[in-house]
């Protein structure tokens, strides 16, 4: 499973990159705007710090299918290779997706709540389709067995569509769908940090130090030398 941080602070973003393997990172217009900034500026950021072999998810605003059309090649020229658009889930976003595929920009279909839409973002050209796992949740559905309805969807049919799961809530939810086979992941950072939030590994790292001091006067190797 790929692993993005789904977030535009730029603080965050440089600390999960510097210690955790992540793939790149996602965004949207609420995320940006998060960041009271100019968006062209955040995004150029970001992809600074996480370079150009990783990838960046940018959404387009725009609503009519000319718009989304500018505001792709806005975000591909912005940003450059291994850049993924990222169009609503609705006709006019699938119009949108089946040109972009033909020029080759690749897009994510998101907003995605229902495993249909998946279907027809996927069957439309979109290279990732993006089910919002915690917002299914709070609608009283069942957000990780949507997800996993998708995936099977895209594997009966054979489509060239990769799931990217967001919206999480905690780390179990990640853990199911990692389990599961789902190829992607994008989490806020707290989520990612609590992956290895746990008081019991903590208690035990601290007990290897204290039992190598109590042994040894030191608290690291490297001072025995």
């Amino acid at each position: 499973m790929k692993l993005f941080i789904d977030d535009a602070n730029i603080e965050a973003i440089k600390r999960l990159t510097d210690v955790y393997p992540i793939d790149g990172v996602t965004t949207n217009p609420s995320i940006l705007a998060k960041a009271k900034r100019d968006p062209r500026e955040t995004l150029k950021e970001i992809r600074e710090i996480i370079g150009e072999e990783a990838i960046i998810f940018a959404q387009a605003v725009d609503l009519s299918y000319e718009g989304m059309i500018n505001d792709a090649h806005m975000i591909v020229d912005l940003l450059g290779k291994n850049t993924v658009v990222k169009l609503p889930s609705v006709p006019t976003g699938f119009k949108a997706m089946k040109a972009l595929k033909k020029e080759g920009i690749p897009t994510c279909g998101t907003v995605v709540y229902t495993p249909m839409q998946a279907y027809l973002a996927a069957k439309a050209g979109a290279s990732y389709v993006a089910p919002y796992v915690n917002r299914i949740d709070n609608m009283g559905y069942d957000g990780v067995k949507v997800v996993k309805e998708i995936q099977d969807i895209l594997d009966t049919h054979n489509m060239d569509c990769e799931v990217l799961a967001a919206s999480f809530k905690n780390s179990q939810q990640v853990l199911e769908l990692c389990e599961y086979g789902i190829a992607n992941a994008t989490c806020a950072p707290d989520v990612i940090d609590g992956f290895v939030r746990n008081m019991a590994i903590d208690g035990a790292i601290q007990d290897f130090v204290n039992d190598f001091k109590k042994l040894t006067g030191k608290t690291s190797m490297s001072e025995l030398a």
